[in-house]
């Protein structure tokens, strides 16, 4: 009965999880504003995007 139970618990646990998966690589895209949109962010944005954009050179050989 606790195996049981046990077993129960587990396969409610792994319905939940998806099997769907990618890297980063996968499911990312550079972000590309225009100047405009640049002028219009604050200096934290702009450090944020290009972060991200500096990560996804190194992991996934965007170019500039």
């Amino acid at each position: 009965m606790v195996k049981a139970l046990a077993l129960a618990s587990l396969l409610t646990l792994t319905a939940c999880q998806t099997t769907t998966r990618g890297s980063f690589c996968d499911i990312a895209s550079p972000v590309r504003l225009s100047d405009t949109a640049v002028d219009a962010l604050s200096d934290v944005e702009v450090a944020k995007i290009l972060a991200y954009n500096l990560k996804g050179a190194k992991l996934c050989g965007w170019k500039p």
